[in-house]
């Protein structure tokens, strides 16, 4: 087969196809949407795409909510299958109001989580567009990126082919095969059938040690996510308790305990200033960290934003720069005294101070 693979990624809009008149060395298979679509014909899919012995991708559509609870979802659905099939995190903006307000840290936890619960490093498909924005991720990138709307069969140099560096690239969603009347998204996996039998049973592709992971039993690492995020599974119980908790958070048990401690012991003056400074996030995220001191908190912020100067309320689609622009100030400022560390990260709903 060579040193690349050819194949299709498919959803409940095939429903009915026989993958095993369709030439193919690889089908990726949606599973999941959020965390209450389940594509009706993916095990039918799955069954007959593995029996006739072709490579296997399954992958969830993410909605942008509660990053765990759809991570949970989709792994739910595919217990008995990991150890068969590579897997997948489909990051895109239709139904997903995260979409360009927290891609990285969103994306992040799904995959870092996933690669927790069953050793299997999943991989992320993203447009070509969105590359800048996660490429410091430590996963590796299926890409979308079309030339034309043309009707084509398989090619073995798509378009923009060695532009940029990443696993699997899909060149056309209309994709004429023999076996189906359809469209279907085609796709080059740069790679061997060894190398993706490798991702697929959770084996390790860098180094020369590598020994696969029993499917659903990985070794626990400690969680890789920021402080705030590690924290907010705890205060949900995602970590248990005690012993448990200690040993779930491994070297970052310490580290987050503090932060959580100190949420329960510092002054509402302290918390209330490390808010604005954006140390607890915005949202549903503030008000489960903050757990029971949120009242309290959120109380005298409110108090003290009504106290005088001008404020903002942060609308999806705001840039730093362009509320500084309509206001006649910079964003250099905005940033210094809303204590925001990033400035390519504004949470919609969030109340900042003008002047």
């Amino acid at each position: 087969m060579g040193n690349f693979l050819n194949g299709i990624d498919i959803s409940a809009w095939q429903t009915g196809i026989n993958l095993a008149a369709v030439p193919a060395d690889f089908v990726i298979i949606k599973v999941t949407e959020g965390t209450g679509y389940e594509n009706p014909d993916w095990r039918r899919q799955y069954q007959q795409a593995k029996s006739s012995g072709k490579r296997l991708g399954l992958y969830h559509y993410a909605n942008g909510r509660d990053v765990v609870a759809e991570a949970n979802y989709f792994l739910s659905k595919i217990q008995d299958c990991i150890g068969t099939a590579m897997l997948f995190l489909d990051w895109e903006k239709e139904n997903n109001p995260t979409f360009g307000v927290n891609d990285y840290n969103w994306c992040n936890h799904w995959l870092s989580y996933v690669k927790q619960k069953t050793g299997v490093t999943p991989i992320i498909y993203i447009s070509q567009s969105v590359m800048p924005v996660l490429q410091n991720l430590k996963f590796e990138f299926w890409i979308a990126q079309y030339a034309n709307m043309d009707t084509t069969g398989y090619q073995s140099n798509p378009w923009n082919e060695g532009a940029y560096g990443c696993l699997i690239r899909q060149y056309s969603s209309r994709g004429r095969l023999s076996g189906f009347g359809g469209d279907l998204d085609l796709n080059k996996f740069y790679g061997t059938g060894a190398d993706w039998d490798k991702r697929a049973k959770g084996v390790s592709v860098h180094g020369n040690n590598a020994s696969p992971s029993k499917p659903g039993s990985a070794t626990v690492q400690a969680p890789t996510e920021p402080t705030l995020q590690v924290a907010v599974d705890v205060m949900q119980g995602r970590y248990g308790n005690g012993d448990v908790r200690k040993k779930a958070l491994g070297s970052r048990y310490d580290e987050v305990q503090s932060f959580i401690d100190h949420i329960s012991t510092a002054s509402k003056e302290t918390l209330a200033a490390e808010v604005k400074q954006g140390k607890y996030g915005n949202g549903e995220v503030r008000r489960v960290v903050l757990g029971a001191r949120y009242n309290e908190v959120q109380n005298l912020i409110d108090q003290q934003s009504n106290s005088g100067g001008m404020w903002y309320i942060i609308q999806s689609g705001d840039t730093l720069s362009g509320i500084a622009a309509k206001y006649g100030t910079t964003w250099q400022q905005l940033a210094k005294i809303n204590g925001i560390g990033n400035p390519n990260y504004i949470m919609p709903g969030r109340k900042i101070r003008i002047r």
